[in-house]
């Protein structure tokens, strides 16, 4: 009988106690949009932006977890807000075997690596949708922010 995991390659089998990490599923959890002025910019379209990055993760089986990337991204010109966007990108991930520490790297790092283009095209959308010019996030270091996280100690 094959061992063959959710997620993983048709044929491919995984010994029952080696590592898993597979992604069952892809879905954006919940967005948002404002433009309290639409897209009526007086002047030249040069915003400030600002990016904040967060990951939750929680428990939906033993071996199944819900990792949500979300990405927020503000524009002002000056003192004015042009646009805020929210976006929740979600995915279901089968981790098994994995030592308490790399669960905790994975979740950082791997996951949202995994989630961050499609957040990122959702983004896109919303701005584009919004009547503002093609806006595209900057790619992400995932393993650079978990380490700098880690050398800011156990009290972040």
């Amino acid at each position: 009988m094959s061992n063959e995991t959710a997620g993983a390659a048709p044929g491919t089998e995984i010994p029952a106690d080696g590592a898993v990490l597979a992604l069952q599923n892809v879905y954006l959890k919940d967005c948002s949009y404002e433009s309290p002025n639409g897209p009526r910019v007086d002047g030249n379209w040069n915003p400030q932006i600002s990016l904040d990055l967060q990951t939750g993760s929680s428990a939906l089986g033993p071996d199944v977890r819900e990792v949500v990337l979300t990405v927020t991204v503000s524009a002002k010109l000056g003192d004015v807000t042009i646009f805020l966007v929210e976006v929740k990108q979600a995915g279901l991930f089968v981790i098994r075997n994995l030592p308490e520490a790399e669960l905790k790297r994975a979740i950082s790092t791997v996951c949202p690596g995994v989630l961050f283009p499609y957040a990122r095209c959702a983004v896109s959308q919303l701005v584009s949708q919004g009547g503002f010019p093609q806006f595209l996030l900057p790619p992400v270091n995932f393993d650079a922010l978990y380490a700098a996280n880690q050398a800011q100690g156990p009290a972040n």
